[in-house]
């Protein structure tokens, strides 16, 4: 006897279908609607990402251990004795390795990939969550091999592109989904460092370039959680450890003035030699692959003068705080460090400044209070405050985020004079960056793409506001050889306030004034004008990728109420017409409409 199976009720199938879905709907209506509930998400998934920034680390740590000969858990930026031959080797090899997997990644998938900043900049917090992977293993490779970059880069991406793809799955709105991608990056770094504080500012200052009450809670969440992940994980001490009270001298304060002057100058110098590095590399006429490799033998002679230059400098900051160096080796190794990181950078290796630029802060400061020493040994009782003040105006100078160094200070002693210290240091190398350089790190890459981007500020959704979006179609075209008679008995006073003139091929001509067109004082020149007699505004037009700033930059310049939309410079076509006043109009409806949404009100 045997049994057949029974088909399932369609209907049935149907039910449970729509069930599911409506089940679905209804969780992500919620997600989006309630605020508690978006901050328990970013609570449960910043745990996730302090989890996933632990398994990272402990990755570059054991190719590290491999790579050089070092016991699991030591750092190689504080080794000050490795192997020769791996010194010479494992920088060139890894760089080859890098540029093969960089050059296949590139023909499988030939996408630019995105970071959290542009995502939240240009794309509303849309961020490829492959794309973010891919990121991560090259920035794991580049520090497998002794890079000097940090994997900071590596964790941000990778958070952000968790959170942005938990974002994407409930829909959330544009705002939403822009803190959303904040808080993965910030809970990123605040489980790297240990610091939850310094992780939702670098949230914060980098990613949103902005701050609002409504996403306090969601970033502070996920790095809290982050950090709570890692402390019942790890015993790790924050990125530093220092003992005692700091009781600087309020005389003193100049001094670190003059110390932010300078992480200033070292600051804007490691930025300008990546740029360097990077415009060599390519006017050398090397395939991209191999630039990797040059970088990495051009480390390896950096290494046999300190292997310290090598890696992040996370460990170097503990060893340098313990070890009191002299004037000409620290300045040698500073100068290594510089020049490491900009090589590292120039030559297409993966990785961030973050742990870099705290670290070639603190050899700063080093040099600096040995300096002052040398004229009065009283201030290398004071050496640790130089060190840390160093670090964080460095550091600010570099990444462009100068609250997230102050509290990094703070939770890594604990001790708020020397955070205050700290703050007059990164106040003027910040605003010394900002007004003679213009960029921070953060935002130099994207100038140097030619991107207008000074932040994490939404400009996206300007971009996407086009001509082609708010333009009219139904223009009215006339040909340029119409008579002034026929053009009369065409378009009637009072039908249209402007025509567009066209020629034989259908191209843009200029513009014709409608009221000029029926002036009584032209009315004895009638029989001798023709369309292209009274055109005006020849050469202005908008084309329809034109985003509303351009739109209303190419207004004043042709000092007119409206323009035709043309297919293009080349060819122009005329597609339709666009008034000024509907522009501002949109414009101004959008963005009071996107701050309502930022401070929580979106129905107003």
């Amino acid at each position: 006897m045997t049994m057949t199976s029974r088909p399932l009720n369609p209907s049935l199938s149907r039910r449970v279908l729509r069930a599911g879905l409506l089940r679905y709907t209804e969780l992500r209506r919620t997600v989006r609607n309630r605020e508690f509930i978006l901050i328990v998400v970013s609570a449960i998934v910043g745990g996730f990402v302090g989890l996933v920034t632990i398994g990272l680390r402990d990755i570059v740590m054991a190719l590290h251990a491999l790579d050089f000969n070092l016991f699991f858990g030591e750092h190689l930026s504080a080794q000050t004795d490795v192997d020769y031959l791996r010194l010479a080797l494992v920088p060139a090899l890894g760089g080859l390795a890098l540029g093969g997997i960089t050059l296949l990644l590139q023909k499988l998938r030939p996408t630019e990939i995105i970071d959290p900043v542009e995502a939240n900049a240009l794309y509303g917090g849309q961020l490829s969550f492959r794309d973010s992977a891919r990121l991560t293993g090259l920035t794991v490779i580049s520090n497998a091999c002794g890079a000097s970059v940090g994997m900071e880069a590596g964790y941000s991406q990778f958070g952000a592109g968790i959170f942005a793809s938990v974002g994407e799955y409930f829909h959330l709105r544009r705002e939403d989904q822009r803190t959303m991608v904040t808080s993965g990056a910030a809970a990123a770094i605040a489980a790297a460092f240990n610091a939850p504080l310094a992780g939702a500012f670098y949230g914060f200052e980098l990613i949103h370039s902005s701050y609002t009450t409504k996403m306090l809670a969601p970033v502070l969440a996920a790095c809290l959680s982050a950090v709570l992940v890692v402390r019942n994980l790890r015993t790790d001490a924050p990125l530093f450890d220092v003992f005692g009270a700091f009781p600087v001298p309020h005389m003193y304060y100049l001094l670190f003035a003059l110390l932010g002057f300078a992480a200033a100058g070292v600051g804007i110098l490691t930025m300008w030699l990546a740029t360097s590095v990077e415009r060599i590399l390519k006017a050398s006429k090397l395939p991209a692959w191999a630039r990797p490799a040059i970088g990495g033998v051009a480390l390896s002679l950096l290494a046999f003068g300190s292997p310290q230059v090598l890696g992040s400098g996370h460990g170097a900051i503990q060893w340098h705080l313990q070890t009191q160096w002299t004037l000409i080796p620290l300045l040698l190794l500073l100068a290594g460090k510089v020049l490491g990181s900009a090589i590292s950078l120039g030559a297409s290796f993966r990785g961030g400044l973050f742990s870099s630029s705290l670290f070639i802060g603190l050899l700063l400061g080093a040099a600096f209070v040995n300096t002052l020493g040398m004229f009065d040994p009283a201030f290398l009782s004071e050496r640790t405050a130089f060190l840390l003040v160093g670090m964080g105006a460095t550091g600010a100078a570099i990444i462009g985020a100068p609250f997230t160094m102050v509290f990094l200070v703070l939770e890594s002693t604990g001790d708020f004079l020397i955070t205050f210290a700290t703050l007059m240091g990164v106040l003027i190398a910040s605003t010394t960056v900002r007004l003679t350089f213009g960029y921070s790190f953060s935002t130099w890459r994207f100038h140097l793409r030619g991107l207008p981007l000074r932040g994490g500020h939404d400009i996206g959704w300007i971009t996407e506001m086009t001509a082609g979006r708010l333009m009219r179609s139904d223009v009215r075209t006339v040909p340029v050889a119409t008579p002034l008679g026929k053009l009369r008995e065409l378009v009637p006073l009072g039908s249209h306030k402007w025509a567009v003139a066209v020629n034989g091929g259908g191209e843009y001509a200029g513009m014709i004034d409608i009221a000029a067109v029926h002036d009584p004082d032209i009315t004895e020149m009638v029989p001798h004008l023709v369309a292209a007699d009274l055109t005006t505004c020849r050469g202005c037009y908008v084309l329809p990728g034109d985003d509303i700033r351009t739109i209303l930059r190419k207004f004043g310049e042709a000092r007119a109420e409206t323009l035709p939309v043309v297919a293009s410079a080349t060819a122009p076509r005329v597609l339709g017409s666009l008034s000024e006043a509907f522009a501002l109009k949109r414009y101004t409806q959008e963005l009071e409409r996107r701050r309502n949404d930022e401070l929580g009100m979106p129905g107003l």
